[in-house]
C-alpha cells in the first residue's frame, strides 16, 4: 500500500465588487475591445479598503473544509500560497490560523507568485504523505489588484483579486494511478529571466512597488516551458497526457491556455477556464477554477485533473491528481 495525499475538499471565494472592462477603460488608456481580444479577460474582481489577502483565503478555506466535512479544529498544517501578503511578516498562513481559529500546528507561506498552488501542493505533499499532517489546508490566496500601476494598461488589465483552497488528508492507496491523490509533479525555475515578470519594490527599494512584464516574452516561454512541465509530470505520475480528464492551468491569459492545450494535445472541451471572469488570480486561480468546475458539477470525484501554471522568477510547474 501508497499512502497519498488525498484532496477531500475544494473551496474558493472572490471578492464581492466587481471590475468591468467597460469600469477600466473611464481611467485606463483601453477598451473592453483590446482587453477581450489580447487575453479573453472581460472582468475582475477587487478587494476592498480593509479586505486582506488573509480575509479571502479565511473564506475560502472555510468553504473548503466544510466540503471535506472537516472544521478548523482539525487543521494540523496550512500552506498558503501567496505574494500578496498582509505584511512583510509573519506569514498569511499565522495569521489564516489565527483568524479560522485553528490549534498550533505547523503553517507558513509558499512564495512562487502564479506557480504558488503547485509548488505549495508539492511542498504539502512532503508532510501528508509521509503521515505528519492527518489534516492540510493548501491555499492561494492574491490581492494582486494592489500592485497595479494603474497607468500601465499592459498589466494593470490583466490581474484580479480571490483565493482557492484544498483539504489534502493521508489516504492509504494501491500504489497505482487509479489512487485517488496527488500522484505526480514537476517543478522548475529559472532565476536569469527575472526581468519578464517581476515587482520593482520591496526591502531593497523601500516601497511597495508595481508589477511589471514583459508581455510577449512571458508568452514565449510559457508556452514551451509549460508544455515541458506537463509532459515531466504525467510521466512522474506514470500516466499519459491523453488520460486526463481535465486540464486546470493557470487563467493567465487566454492564448496561452490555448496555446499550451495544442502544444500538448490536449481537446478544448478538457480544459477548465475562468479567465473571462477572473482575470489573472496569480496563486489563486488554480484553485479558484478547480473549484468553479466541482461547483457546476464538471469534475467529480475520480476524475484525473492535470494543474500548471507560469509565474515571475521565472517559475513554473505541474500537477497530476485524482480527485
Amino acid at each position: 500500500m501508497t499512502l497519498r495525499s488525498v484532496v477531500t475538499g475544494v473551496g474558493g471565494h472572490l471578492p464581492d465588487q466587481i471590475v468591468t472592462n467597460h469600469d477600466l477603460a473611464k481611467f485606463v488608456d483601453t477598451s473592453d475591445e483590446w482587453i477581450t481580444e489580447r487575453t479573453g479577460i472581460r472582468q475582475r474582481r477587487k478587494a476592498k479598503d480593509g479586505e486582506f489577502t488573509s480575509d479571502i483565503a479565511v473564506e475560502a478555506a472555510r468553504k473548503a473544509l466544510a466540503a471535506a466535512g472537516r472544521t478548523p479544529d482539525d487543521v494540523d498544517l496550512i500552506v498558503v500560497a501567496t505574494t500578496t501578503g498582509d505584511l512583510t511578516f509573519p506569514a498569511c498562513a499565522t495569521i489564516v490560523q489565527r483568524k479560522l481559529g485553528c490549534p498550533v500546528g505547523v503553517a507558513f507561506d509558499v512564495q512562487a507568485v502564479c506557480s504558488g498552488f503547485v509548488y505549495a501542493l508539492s511542498v504539502a505533499d512532503g508532510f501528508v504523505a509521509r503521515n505528519r499532517s492527518k489534516c492540510c489546508l493548501v491555499i492561494g490566496a492574491e490581492t494582486m489588484t494592489r500592485l497595479m500601476d494603474w497607468e500601465d494598461r499592459g498589466t494593470c488589465v490583466l490581474f484580479g483579486d480571490g483565493a482557492g483552497a484544498v483539504v489534502l488528508e493521508p489516504m492509504e492507496g494501491a500504489g497505482t494511478t487509479a489512487d485517488r491523490g496527488l500522484l505526480g509533479f514537476a517543478l522548475r525555475a529559472d532565476g536569469t529571466k527575472q526581468d519578464l515578470l517581476y515587482v520593482d519594490g520591496g526591502v531593497s527599494t523601500g516601497k511597495t512597488g508595481y508589477l511589471r512584464m514583459q508581455g510577449n516574452q512571458v508568452f514565449r516561454h510559457a508556452v514551451v516551458n509549460i508544455s515541458e512541465a506537463i509532459n515531466m509530470a504525467a510521466a512522474d505520475a506514470g500516466i499519459e497526457v491523453s488520460e486526463v480528464d481535465w486540464f486546470i492551468p493557470h487563467q493567465a491569459n487566454l492564448r496561452i491556455l490555448q496555446g499550451v492545450a495544442h502544444r500538448c494535445g490536449i481537446a478544448e472541451e478538457k480544459v477548465i477556464t475562468t479567465v473571462a471572469e477572473h482575470a489573472n488570480t496569480s496563486a489563486a486561480s488554480i484553485p479558484l477554477a478547480l473549484d468553479a468546475a466541482v461547483q457546476d458539477g464538471r469534475i467529480k470525484k475520480g476524475d484525473l485533473l492535470l494543474l500548471e501554471a507560469m509565474g515571475g522568477g521565472l517559475t513554473w510547474g505541474a500537477c497530476v491528481v485524482r480527485l
